[in-house]
This record gives structure tokens, C-alpha cells and sequence, in this order.
């Protein structure tokens, strides 16, 4: 009995000894795999914990977990907020857990704000404004940098004009070859024996169209080359086109 107090004292339980367990050595597990899963087993253990704890005590527990990989465990008492939790202990320690934050920021807002102040004078300037303060030297690279901006903007201008010239080329290029297929085609139409194509002078509208600039008067005669077909009643037809 009195080796096992001794044991005891040494922090090794009975248990232990009936099983032939020793302490259990605490260090960083190399293992990635078995360090994985220790770590899930006793993250299930804290969480579980921390439930009884706030069951039993009527505590208010907020309880945050990373692991070596990032993954992100949470657990809060469902009578609680975890950002409560964050300001009673601020109110209790006297530690502003968000002044460094805030400082970062308003440090990043004062860049901003300056980066745009400068851009704005800088578009002023550019327009011939704001210029009293600069020196020579600041004059003459204000001067070398319109002048290149303004090389940039002619070269776009000049990329532009030839590219809708092109576009240009290629429409009147497509209407050149239109207009050439349409005259074949009616070279075509005039030169057929069935459908024969006159000028018809005693057309007094056609006569009246030409003196006024107008359209000319054209006169399409059908007649028809069949045998059975002549002498059947059927007279010829003019077709007029303007």
C-alpha cells in the first residue's frame, strides 16, 4: 500500500500498474499520420469536456482549435457568443485583442488616401493644372511623360484609321464583286432567246422618265418557242421594269 501512494505521488495510477503502462512522455509526435490521429482523439476529448462543463457548471465555455494542417475547430455555450466571450475577457484582462488590427488598417487607409491624393495632382497636372511648386526638373519630366502618353495616343489613332480602313477596302471589295455578278447576270437575261430585251421609244412614260433624269422605261417581250403553244389565243406580254 505504501509503494503505491509513493506511485501515486509520482503521478502513475494502479490501473497502470495492473496493465503495465508507463507515463506517457509528452513531445511532438514526428509521425505526421499518428500525430493526426492523436489529434483528432483528443480534440473529440476537449470538445466532449467542454459540453460537460457548461452542462454540469453552467459555464460559459469558447473554445477555439487549429491544428498543424489549418483545419478549424469551434465550440461555444449555446448560452453565449464566442465575440461575448472575447469582450468580457478584454473587460476582465484589460488586453485590446483588436488594437493592433485596427492600427493596421487605419495605417493601410492613410496609404490609400495618400496614393490618391497623389494620382489626383498627378491628373492635373497632366491637364495643365496645379503647377505652381515644380521645379525645372519636375516640369521637364511632366513634359517627357505627355509627350509619351501623347505618342501612344497617335499610334492607337493611327491603328485604328487603318483598321477601319481595311474594314472599308473589304466592303467596297465585296460591292465591287456584287455589282459585277449582277451586271453578268443581266448580260445574261439580254442575250436569251426566249425572253428578249428592247428599249421600247414609243413608251411615252419611259421617254418622260429619261428627259426628268428618271429611270428608264425597259420593255420585256415573252414569247413563247413552243409549236403547241403558238397560235393557241395566247397573246405576248410586255413586262415593264423601271
Amino acid at each position: 500500500m505504501a509503494n503505491y501512494f509513493r506511485l501515486g505521488e509520482l503521478g502513475v495510477e494502479k490501473r497502470d500498474l495492473k496493465m503495465g503502462r508507463g507515463k506517457i512522455e509528452i513531445k511532438k509526435i514526428e509521425n505526421p499520420t499518428n500525430r493526426q490521429v492523436t489529434y483528432s482523439k483528443r480534440r473529440a476529448g476537449i470538445m466532449k469536456k467542454a459540453r460537460e462543463i457548461t452542462v454540469l457548471c453552467d459555464a460559459e465555455v469558447s473554445l477555439i482549435m487549429f491544428s498543424s494542417t489549418g483545419k478549424f475547430s469551434e465550440y461555444c455555450s449555446p448560452s453565449t457568443e464566442t465575440k461575448k466571450v472575447f469582450e468580457r475577457y478584454q473587460q476582465v484582462s484589460g488586453i485590446n485583442l483588436w488594437s493592433s488590427q485596427y492600427e493596421k488598417m487605419l495605417n493601410t487607409l492613410n496609404h490609400s488616401k495618400e496614393i490618391n491624393r497623389n494620382l489626383r495632382r498627378e491628373v492635373r497636372q497632366r491637364m495643365g493644372e496645379d503647377l505652381e511648386g515644380l521645379d525645372i526638373k519636375e516640369l521637364r519630366g511632366l513634359e517627357q511623360n505627355i509627350d509619351e502618353a501623347l505618342k501612344l495616343v497617335r499610334n492607337r489613332k493611327y491603328h485604328v484609321i487603318s483598321t477601319q480602313t481595311d474594314t472599308y477596302k473589304k466592303k467596297l471589295k465585296n460591292s465591287q464583286e456584287t455589282h459585277r455578278n449582277l451586271m453578268h447576270e443581266l448580260e445574261i437575261v439580254e442575250d436569251h432567246p426566249v425572253y428578249g430585251f428592247h428599249e421600247d421609244s414609243s413608251n411615252y412614260e419611259g421617254v418622260l422618265a429619261l428627259a426628268n433624269d428618271g429611270s428608264h422605261m425597259y420593255a420585256f417581250r415573252v414569247q413563247p418557242n413552243q409549236q403547241n403553244l403558238q397560235g393557241t389565243g395566247y397573246s405576248s406580254h410586255d413586262l415593264r421594269l423601271a
